[in-house]
C-alpha cells in the first residue's frame, strides 16, 4: 500500500485510512457474532462526517441478492458523490480458496484501493481466523 501514499495527500490517506478503520472492525465484528455479514457502504462527507450505509431486504436471502445490494450501495454512493470526499463498499467474496472481505476504497482524489481481509471459519465452534491483510489498485465505481 506504499505506492498510493506516494501521491495520495495526507487528507486522502486520512480519509481512506479511516473509512478502513472503521469498516473492517465492523465487518469483522459481523463474521465474529454471525459468521457472516450483508454488505455495506460508509461515506466521508465534504464536512468530513462519516456515515455507515446499510442496505437492507425483507424478501430475500443474501446469497441470491449480495450482488444486487453492492449495486445498490454504489448506485447511492454515486448519486450523493458531490457531497462526498471518499467511500467504502464493504462485501464478502471468494479469494484464493477463502473467504474474504473485501473493501472497495474510492475517494474523489482518484485513489481508489481494494482491500482484502481473507477469513477461514474454524470448524468447531464460531471462532473466525483471519489473514493478511491485501492491498491493490482497483477501479472507480463512484467517481467514474
Amino acid at each position: 500500500m506504499a505506492g498510493w501514499r506516494d501521491s495520495a495527500s495526507q487528507d486522502v490517506q486520512d480519509d481512506l485510512d479511516g473509512l478502513l478503520n472503521k469498516t473492517l472492525p465492523f465487518a469483522e465484528q459481523m463474521l465474529r457474532e454471525s459468521g457472516e455479514f450483508y454488505p455495506f457502504a460508509a461515506s466521508v462527507a465534504l464536512d468530513g462526517h462519516v456515515s455507515m450505509i446499510m442496505a437492507g431486504t425483507e424478501d430475500e436471502e443474501v446469497p441470491s441478492i449480495a450482488g444486487s445490494m453492492v449495486s445498490v450501495l454504489v448506485a447511492g454512493l454515486q448519486s450523493q458523490k458531490d457531497s462526498l470526499r471518499a467511500t467504502a463498499v464493504v462485501a464478502n467474496m471468494r479469494f484464493n480458496n477463502s473467504d474474504a472481505a473485501r473493501v472497495d476504497l474510492e475517494h474523489r482524489g482518484g485513489h481508489v484501493l481494494v482491500v482484502l481481509l481473507p477469513y477461514k471459519k474454524k470448524r468447531f465452534g464460531r471462532s473466525i481466523e483471519f489473514g493478511q491483510l491485501a492491498a491493490n489498485a482497483g477501479a472507480p465505481k463512484i467517481w467514474t
